[in-house]
């Protein structure tokens, strides 16, 4: 996978991790990729809505070692 910008939004409670994907991804150009990683359980789903709602793609996540990984294509 190709990606544009690794996200380090690790030990960040929510709602940061959204904020700081929200922040990376107005950076990028459409069809780009942003990685996340994130240790808040509650990114899992907020990342999926937040993704979706905005016309993004969430194309994988992991979980490995408690950090979670995303990868969200820019739409």
């Amino acid at each position: 996978m190709d990606v544009t910008k690794v996200l380090d939004a690790k030990g960040l409670a929510c709602p940061m991790p959204i904020v700081r994907t929200k922040k990376a991804m107005n950076e990028l150009e459409s069809g780009q990729i942003l990685e996340v990683h994130a240790t808040d359980k509650g990114a899992k789903s907020d990342l999926a809505a937040w993704a979706k709602s905005g016309g993004h793609e969430l194309l994988k996540d992991t979980e490995e070692n408690d950090v979670l990984k995303f990868w969200i294509k820019k739409g």
